[in-house]
């Protein structure tokens, strides 16, 4: 048993760098004029403090290119932008190349697929200029059609962003959404801590605006919305634990077990994907190992024993020695949503990734798959 449980987890090791290897990668402009936060909201909403000082390579005049080796993101930041017409024609021009090279290259890989405009709350104003621009840069796009976000930095008055937000929708810009952020959570002497907000807002506007191929993208490097990871994984339980029902139809005699197991691998790796940790095979091992059964039943093995099945509803007995169709979805749906649930203990910072290849881990783990299995009650 312990040889097929580290023969699986060196399986799912497999499927995980296969899903990741096959993530097309998320490009993003950011503009804005100097001093609105770019970097402090790029920090806040990717994994691996994308913005550190000194990241970057210099693309033009106005304009460096961010990326981190193994995150499948590139941000065009657009950085020295001011009020002046010849550097605002400049960057204009520079966005406006960038997208049509990425356009040419008939590649999502190389297309930008989305602008954030980063205006500062806190100066109380928005420049007419920028205004003007805004119009200029949606006419330059009304070809490529790249969505256009404007970020509202630096919100520490919600009201005053709310105001600001208003005002820019009642312009008829040709943009999307206005998302006022508070990237960090700002401490206000003698009156205590404003707290971070809007970043999930700003996720779930991506998620709106781009397309399905980029979602486990748009999942796997940003750090900004939990909910939005949630949901993600939780549909694909939801499809693994559908095709495993398909496989139990027969049902499936005990020795056949095995058909399910690239179906529920395949799952494991969509949710690590999804939430961006890097995770290992001792990780996946504790996972499978907390599985089993006190009586020697693995979910991913070839037996499923009668003490596991009885946490199951409507499970019954063991007729024929064959697993129902039902049995088997709700089997994979129990061991998805544990694993969703360690990954949630995980970002929340409740437990780190090392834990989870500890007996703190596995027990966490077995305590999480055996609710979820009750909870189908």
């Amino acid at each position: 048993m312990t040889a097929d449980v580290n023969k699986i987890a060196q399986d799912a090791i497999n499927a995980i760098a296969e899903r990741i290897k096959n993530l097309n990668r998320l490009n993003i402009i950011v503009a804005g004029k100097t001093g609105v936060g770019e970097s402090t909201l790029i920090n806040a909403v990717f994994r691996d403090k994308m913005a550190e000082t000194g990241i970057g390579r210099p693309v033009t005049d106005h304009m460096r290119k961010i990326t981190k080796k193994g995150v499948p993101l590139c941000i065009y930041d657009t950085r020295g932008f001011e009020l002046g017409k010849e550097v605002q024609n400049d960057v204009k021009r520079e966005i406006a190349d960038t997208i049509s090279r990425g356009l040419a290259a008939n590649d999502i890989n190389e297309a930008v697929h989305c602008i954030w405009y980063c205006i500062n709350t806190a100066s109380n104003r928005i420049e007419p200029e920028e205004i003007q621009w805004l119009r200029e840069i949606s006419r330059e796009n009304e070809l490529t059609q790249v969505p256009i976000i404007v970020v509202l930095t630096q919100s520490f008055s919600e009201a005053n962003a709310q105001e600001m937000r208003k005002t820019l929708m009642e312009e008829n810009l040709d943009i999307i959404q206005v998302v006022p952020v508070l990237a960090e959570s700002y401490e206000i002497k003698g009156l205590g801590t404003a707290p971070a907000y809007g970043l999930d807002v700003l996720i779930q506007v991506m998620e709106e605006a781009l397309p399905e191929e980029l979602m486990d993208t748009l999942q796997n490097v940003q750090i900004a919305s939990l909910k939005s990871k949630k949901l993600r994984a939780q549909a694909a339980v939801a499809t693994a634990a559908l095709a495993a029902a398909g496989e139990g139809a027969a049902p499936l005699p005990f020795a056949d077990c095995a058909m399910m197991i690239p179906t529920q691998l395949g799952m494991i790796a969509s949710i690590t994907v999804i939430f961006g940790f890097n995770v290992s095979k001792s990780i996946i091992t504790a996972l499978l190992s907390s599985t089993i059964g006190s009586g020697g039943a693995t979910v991913l093995g070839k037996t499923v024993v009668s003490n596991i099945l009885k946490l199951i509803p409507g499970a019954g007995s063991v007729l024929g020695g064959a697993i129902s169709a039902g049995t088997a979805g709700v089997i994979t749906a129990a061991l998805g949503e544990a694993y969703i649930g360690v990954m949630e203990l995980v970002f929340k910072g409740d437990m780190s990734l090392d834990d989870l290849s500890t007996s703190k881990g596995r027990e966490a783990m077995k305590k999480l798959f055996r609710r979820k299995l009750k909870e189908s009650e």
